[in-house]
Parts: C-alpha cells; structure tokens; sequence
C-alpha cells in the first residue's frame, strides 16, 4: 500500500506539470489534440483499463456541442482550446457534464481569445501554480492518515490487519472525496442559480428597449 501511495503521490506532481508553455502555441487538427492529450495525460489512466485514446473525436465533438468547449475554427484547436479540454479532463472524472457546462461557460465567455484583458493562459498557470503551492501539504495529510491507519488492528492476524488498514484508508479517502464532491456541487448550484438571474435580468432589459 505504501508503495501504490509513492506511486500516486508521484503521478500527482506531474499533473502540475502541463503549463501552458508545454501546449503547442499553433493551432492543431484533430487528430493532433488527441494525440498530445494522450501522450501527457496517459499516466493517469489506471492499470489494465482500455487503450483508446485519453480523449477520442467523438468526446471532443460532444463538449463542443454541449457547450463545454468553443467550436474548433475551421477544424482547428487552438492553445486555449487544448487548455479547456485538459480542465474537462479532470472535472469529468466526478461532474456531470451539465455540472462542467455551467462551470466553464463564464470561463470561456469572458476569457476565451480575450486579447484585452486577463487571458486565459494567464489564469491556466495560476491555477497549477497554487496547485503545486499546495501539493506538500496535500501529500503530507495523505502520509500522515497513512502512518496513522498503519499502527491500527494490531490485534488481529496480519495477514487480515492488512485487508483491514487498506478498507480502513479507502474510507478515510474515499469521505474526503464525497464531503468535496458535495462541496463542489453545491458550489456550482450557486452558480448556475446566478447564471440564470443575470440571464432573466438581461431578458427584462431587453424587452424594456423594444418596448
């Protein structure tokens, strides 16, 4: 167990890794994406699953339809795009893509190609920045629940204080995670709900000067 907790801890650190500096600054076809998602994100799929690409055509063509990815320019994927889909990379793994959708659309509204302001590269790297800022503090908590777990149930064989301390830290992790998928989820509640007043308030706007 400890050696799988290196192992992740490990894999960790290199999902900090993608800057945009890292993103080809050109704008790339299909097939490219997929094969540039796929050779920097492949370390994160889990052993024996399937080999199909990171992210397929019919993936990316399906968050451009819903939404969760600005249309490609004449089939071609900019660095923000790239960004954007490496953001969904991550969130689809425990959001709906309704969820996703909602979280993302003031990002690409106001961010997206913005050539006056803010960019989105610029939030990109300041996001992985306080990640890695944070990742110490992160493994240090995931160590120490470790080292704690690992003096529990001496009493009992060992062989089954093994199986034991495992289940015991996979439902220590495994509360982390549904506390802060609740979180995240009322979180993007909050902001669906003033989504949809600014939209109801931009309606009465406009019907106010056609009238």
């Amino acid at each position: 167990t400890e050696a799988v907790l290196n192992e992740v801890i490990d894999k960790m650190r290199d999902i900090l890794k993608i800057r945009a500096n890292d993103i080809p600054n050109i704008e790339l076809y299909m097939d490219q994406v997929t094969t540039f998602m796929d050779e920097k994100l492949r370390y994160t799929v889990r052993t024996g699953e399937s080999e199909e690409k990171i992210l397929t055509k019919t993936m990316i063509n399906n968050y451009a339809k819903n939404d969760l990815l600005p249309p490609p320019y004449k089939k071609k994927y900019s660095r923000e795009h790239m960004m954007v889909l490496i953001f969904v990379y991550y969130f689809k793994s425990f959001l709906t893509i309704n969820d996703i959708q909602i979280l993302l659309q003031p990002l690409t509204d106001t961010y997206f190609s913005n050539e006056s302001g803010l960019g989105l590269d610029e939030i990109y790297d300041a996001i992985f920045d306080m990640g890695a800022e944070r990742m110490q503090t992160l493994e240090n908590n995931l160590r120490d629940s470790f080292s704690w777990i690992s003096n529990s149930f001496e009493e009992v064989p060992q062989e089954e204080a093994e199986y034991l301390r495992l289940f015991t830290y996979i439902c220590f992790l495994s509360y982390d995670i549904f506390v802060k998928k609740m979180l995240i989820e009322q979180l993007i509640d909050e902001l669906s709900e003033k989504q949809k007043e600014r939209e109801t308030e931009e309606k009465k706007k406009d019907k106010k000067k056609k009238s």
